[in-house]
């Protein structure tokens, strides 16, 4: 197969690439990423060295770009990940996520059903609103209404009824897998668990919303990498599918355990004025994806946090390069501004 990973410079789509060219060797993966602010070429330094391997830059909105790259590519299969993701930037300027995320979905499609492509849409639980605290027995199924709280994740909910109606009308072998909150690698340092790990190690106060009473289902990226492999090698066109981990914990939690396992203090734990609209609680029913399929999780929150706090400590050049901003360079150093 030849696979066209959409967001591939970003975190939870260069793991996919990195999981793809290890368990299907034979594949040739293509990466479009736009390289905004969370693209980062860095993060496939490795893939690189992989003949099956290759970038595009572009932005999925731009359709002449994209008719050009489907008609000399051909792909098989398209994965989309490119999105806007960051709750609080969907608040400060709505119309970037609109673009991207439901424009750029179409745009995709469109490239698809031109050129006779499978697709699969990357959405996100958000995209079901939220459930009470107090309700630990109700969980997010399939079938669980959209109720999107942020424009971020009305963006994403607007994205998967227009994949569904595709589907429905012109026929496109399209699926959806809606994931709970990942972590792992690569992960943009202004999201939740490398923010704590970053501040942490350099000894700076830790922020947490409100009370930190918030939950999210957590899930390692490689078991979401795995899960998104097999709905695009079993799944069953205009379905959809949750991946969830079951590892639910409030966001204190999570602070607490980051900040225990690299033996730091909970006095850096600042709490701060709540995000608005802010999500209660995600938990995510994945017995679908579990049945039909036969996806299972294969890390618990315990064990993952672990590797993954490691991965950043032993990564900080990384870290560093974000921070700093050198990693935007990385195009500049290897294309010479071409692409």
């Amino acid at each position: 197969m030849k696979i066209l990973v959409t967001g591939g410079a970003g975190f939870i789509g260069s793991n996919f690439i990195y999981y793809m060219l290890k368990k299907h060797p034979a594949y040739k993966i293509v990466c479009l990423d736009k390289l905004t602010y969370a693209g980062n070429l860095e993060n496939l330094k490795e893939a690189f060295e992989n003949p099956n391997f290759s970038f595009e830059k572009g932005d999925i909105a731009d359709a002449e770009k994209m008719d050009g790259l489907f008609g000399r590519e051909r792909f098989d299969a398209v994965v989309n990940f490119a999105a806007e993701s960051h709750v609080d930037r969907s608040i400060s300027d709505p119309q970037v996520f609109l673009k991207t995320n439901i424009l750029g979905t179409g745009v995709l499609m469109d490239a698809c059903r031109k050129y006779s492509c499978r697709f699969h849409q990357v959405s996100t639980d958000e995209v079901y609103g939220d459930l009470p605290l107090d309700r630990k027995d109700l969980f997010f199924t399939e079938n669980t209404p959209l109720k999107a709280s942020s424009p971020y994740s009305a963006s994403k909910a607007s994205a998967d009824l227009l994949v569904l109606a595709y589907h429905r009308t012109f026929g496109l072998e399209a699926t959806i897998s809606r994931c709970s909150n990942n972590y792992g690698p690569f992960q943009f340092p202004e999201k939740f668990i490398p923010l704590i790990i970053s501040r942490a190690y350099e000894g700076k106060s830790v922020p947490v919303y409100g009370k930190g009473e918030n939950v999210r289902d957590w899930l390692h990226v490689d078991d979401h990498c795995s899960a998104v492999d097999l709905i695009l090698h079993k799944g069953k066109a205009g379905e959809v599918y949750n991946v969830g981990g079951h590892n639910e914990r409030t966001n204190l939690e999570v602070v607490r355990t980051v900040l225990r396992e690299m033996g730091k203090p909970e006095e850096l734990i600042s709490f701060v004025s709540d995000r608005p609209g802010h999500d209660l609680r995600y938990a995510i029913n994945p017995s679908k994806i579990q049945n039909e399929l036969g996806w299972n999780a294969v890390y618990d929150f315990d064990s993952g946090i672990k590797t993954t706090i490691e991965w950043y400590l032993n990564n900080m050049d990384w870290l560093k390069n974000i921070t700093d901003g050198e990693y935007k360079n990385y195009y500049e150093k290897m294309y010479g501004g071409r692409g």
